[in-house]
């Protein structure tokens, strides 16, 4: 197998760039009744969560998420079990965390994790999602459609690009998840999965130049 890169190239950094400040909601955070860690392939996802829960953000984690094609072999008990045992090594108690285990995508994170609380009796006015970086506004946007009433606030861990393509170690499969989410704003929204959110127009070009260029693996 190839060694995978994790240098940005020049010539994609701009068009890369702007993906990446376009899915994050830059939303400033404050107390929330619950985080809800979104499961991925991505750990920091469980590490930020705990970190975010130590600092008193929110008093009850709820980990969502099975597998996915690009998880299973990371995670193979399922992505929020794993997220789970990560947060518990960063201790986080026991107590404070709930399991969803069975969502397939963002949609299934929101009304599995919502109807998880319901059934707990947990009173929900603010949430606090925890995603990878991209995956902010596609998160926002879902739970705006499905949980409308509840206040939500997105966050991921705040490292620069550079530095996060380090942390996946492939700069490609970065480039394609970016590539991928920015599509789903538009198709999920027109197929009645989230709200409508504006594409502005350097976001459009630098996502038609970055699939031209074949980072095509996450397109619908």
């Amino acid at each position: 197998m190839p060694e995978r890169s994790t240098n940005l190239p020049d010539d994609l950094r701009a068009d890369v760039q702007a993906l990446w400040d376009y899915h994050d909601m830059h939303h400033e955070l404050r107390p929330a009744d619950v985080g809800i860690g979104l499961g991925s392939h991505d750990l920091g996802v469980a590490t930020f969560t705990a970190e975010l829960f130590h600092a008193g953000m929110f008093p009850l984690i709820v980990f969502t998420g099975a597998n996915a094609p690009t998880t299973v072999e990371r995670f193979p008990r399922g992505e929020a079990v794993h997220y789970r045992e990560h947060a518990l090594e960063l201790d986080v108690p026991d107590a404070a965390i709930l399991v969803e285990p069975e969502a397939r995508n963002t949609g299934d994170n929101i009304t599995l994790t919502r109807a998880l609380l319901d059934s707990r009796g947990v009173e929900v006015g603010s949430v606090v999602l925890i995603s990878r970086p991209y995956q902010q506004r596609r998160a926002y946007a879902t739970c705006k459609k499905l949980w409308p009433e509840v206040d939500v606030m997105c966050a991921s861990r705040p490292l620069p690009l550079d530095e996060y393509i380090e942390s996946i170690g492939d700069v490609d499969r970065v480039i394609n998840m970016l590539v991928g989410d920015t599509q789903r704003i538009t198709v999920y929204a027109e197929r009645g999965f989230a709200i409508h959110q504006e594409l502005p127009g350097e976001v459009v070009r630098a996502f038609s130049r970055l699939a031209q260029a074949g980072f095509t693996e996450r397109l619908i």
